[in-house]
C-alpha cells in the first residue's frame, strides 16, 4: 500500500509538470508577443489566468474563493497571501482578476519554460544582491504607474511544514505605504495539503482562497510598517486557525 501511495505521489509531481508545460506550448507564440512590451503584458497576463485555470483544473483542485471586498479594476493594490504550495501562483492568478506582477526569488527563473517568462514579467529579488532592494522599488513604481498592481508572498520564502505561518518581511507593507495603496490580504487554506513542496504528498480535492477586507494605507508612514506588518500577519493566521478547526 504504502508503495502504490509512492508511486501516485511520483506520477502526480509527473503530471503537474506536464500540465504546467502544456498551455505555455499551445500559446507559445502569443506569449512570445505579449512579453516584447512591457505596455503589453495585460495580454500576457490573461493569458496566464486561463494557464493556472488549465493546472488547477487538471490537478483536480476544487477552488473555492470568497471574497469580502473586491478589486476596483481601475485601481492599483499590494496583493498578500501565506506560501505553502508550489499551486500558490496559480491560485493567486486565479483568484485576483486585476492585473498584477508577482515579486518572487531568483530561484524560480531557473525552471524550464516557466522560468523563462517569469523572468521577464516578474521583480526578481536576487538576495545576493545588495542593490537588489532598490531596483525592486524601482521597477514595482513603474508598474504601479503603468496601472499594474503588485503581489508578494511576505513570508519571503516557503516555512518548513511544522509553521502554520510564518513571520513577514517587511517590504511588502514597506512599498505599499510608500505607493500609498490598499493592501490586500489573501487567506490560502487547503494549498500545503493539496500540493505542498515535500515530494511525496498531495491529492486533489477542494483549495480554498479568501479574499479579506482591504487594509488602507492612506496618510501611514514609513514608521507604521511594523504595525501595519503584524495587523495584516494576525488577520492571517487568525484565518488558517478558523479554516482549520
Amino acid at each position: 500500500m504504502k508503495i502504490l501511495k509512492s508511486v501516485f505521489w511520483v506520477l502526480y509531481r509527473i503530471w503537474f509538470y506536464i500540465l504546467v508545460a502544456i498551455p505555455i506550448v499551445i500559446f507559445l507564440p502569443i506569449l512570445m508577443i505579449s512579453i516584447i512590451k512591457e505596455a503589453w503584458y495585460p495580454l500576457f497576463f490573461k493569458i496566464a489566468r486561463i494557464w493556472a485555470r488549465f493546472i488547477l483544473f487538471g490537478m483536480g483542485f476544487r477552488v473555492q474563493i470568497e471574497r469580502e471586498q473586491k478589486p476596483d479594476p481601475d485601481k492599483s493594490y499590494m496583493f498578500i497571501a501565506n506560501h505553502t504550495s508550489m499551486a500558490d501562483i496559480m491560485l493567486m492568478l486565479v483568484t485576483v482578476k486585476n492585473p498584477f506582477v508577482f515579486v518572487g526569488k531568483a530561484e524560480l527563473t531557473k525552471i524550464p519554460l516557466f522560468g523563462f517568462f517569469y523572468k521577464r514579467t516578474s521583480i526578481i529579488v536576487d538576495r545576493n544582491d545588495p542593490k537588489s532592494r532598490q531596483t525592486v522599488f524601482l521597477r514595482a513604481q513603474r508598474r504601479l504607474k503603468q496601472g499594474m498592481s503588485i503581489c508578494i508572498f511576505p513570508e519571503g520564502g516557503v516555512p518548513d511544514e511544522a509553521i502554520e505561518l510564518d513571520q513577514f518581511k517587511d517590504g511588502a507593507f514597506r512599498m505599499a505605504i510608500n505607493h500609498q495603496i490598499p493592501i490586500v490580504p489573501i487567506t490560502f487554506a487547503d494549498n500545503k495539503k493539496r500540493f505542498s513542496y515535500t515530494f511525496f504528498s498531495g491529492s486533489p480535492g477542494k483549495m480554498r482562497a479568501k479574499m479579506h477586507k482591504f487594509i488602507g494605507t492612506d496618510g501611514l508612514t514609513i514608521k507604521d510598517t511594523r504595525e501595519l506588518n503584524l495587523k495584516a500577519h494576525k488577520l492571517l493566521l487568525r484565518q488558517l486557525n478558523h479554516f482549520n478547526t
